[in-house]
């Protein structure tokens, strides 16, 4: 799933006319950069939920997109912003699409740039073979984060509490099972267009031991302010 709902309210007046993940980065729309990542990992099956101008989303990449020559991707749209007027938060929309969404399933922010990430097959095994609700990807801290969102055990366990925090880098893996009681009440398919944050339900799990996490070195920007976007398209 791509994460795709946002306003993007610090990019304006960038976003006043274009949804955020359409803003180009190095001279593709921000939120192609996962996508391609997803499809050289053999994941061509995607979700994407849209609230802001998502009608530019959806005509912009239409049904099965074929990106860079990669192969073509299969792309279901949640359209929050037509179903409910306006976005359901992340976790709110990830129940919402989870009619759409296997038992394990990645997620990634359309408007967080991690050019050398990769999304394999070898993660979705270990993640599996773990028994864990949840595996996040954490980075260093930003300037714009400096206390970090989540803490990192020597055994590989997300940590609610912790000396030494990270950044949750928006990249996950994610069971099903997750988004059901006792960590998330709303119902599968969020009939009812509930908004609800993701970081709650993480933390309940954190507490029970059932979310592991690694952490990623590699250049990763949360593209959040038009700074941010003019430094990134920076030539080099």
């Amino acid at each position: 799933m791509i994460l795709a709902a946002g306003r993007g309210e610090r990019m304006r007046p960038l976003t006043d006319a274009t949804p955020k993940p359409l803003l180009e980065v190095r001279g593709k729309p921000l939120m192609q950069w996962p996508m391609e990542a997803l499809a050289d990992g053999g994941f061509t099956e995607l979700v994407v939920n849209t609230d802001w101008l998502g009608a530019q989303i959806s005509g912009h990449f239409g049904a099965k997109p074929l990106l860079s020559g990669r192969c073509a991707l299969s792309i279901s749209y949640s359209d929050e912003g037509r179903d409910f007027g306006g976005a359901l938060e992340t976790a709110g929309g990830i129940v919402r699409a989870l009619p759409q969404l296997g038992e394990v399933f990645w997620v990634a922010a359309g408007d967080v740039f991690a050019p050398d990430f990769r999304f394999n097959q070898a993660s979705v095994d270990r993640f599996l073979a773990s028994g864990k609700l949840a595996h996040l990807w954490l980075v260093p801290n930003p300037a714009h984060n400096l206390k970090g969102d989540f803490g990192l055990s020597a055994e590989g366990l997300a940590l609610n509490q912790a000396a030494e925090k990270y950044t949750f880098s928006t990249i996950g893996l994610y069971r099903a099972a997750l988004f059901a009681p006792p960590y998330c009440s709303i119902p599968a398919g969020n009939p009812a267009g509930l908004k609800a944050p993701l970081a709650p339900i993480l933390r309940a799990a954190m507490d029970n031991e059932l979310v592991s996490a690694e952490l990623y070195t590699g250049p990763w920007t949360d593209v959040g302010t038009p700074e941010r976007l003019a430094q990134l398209n920076t030539p080099r």
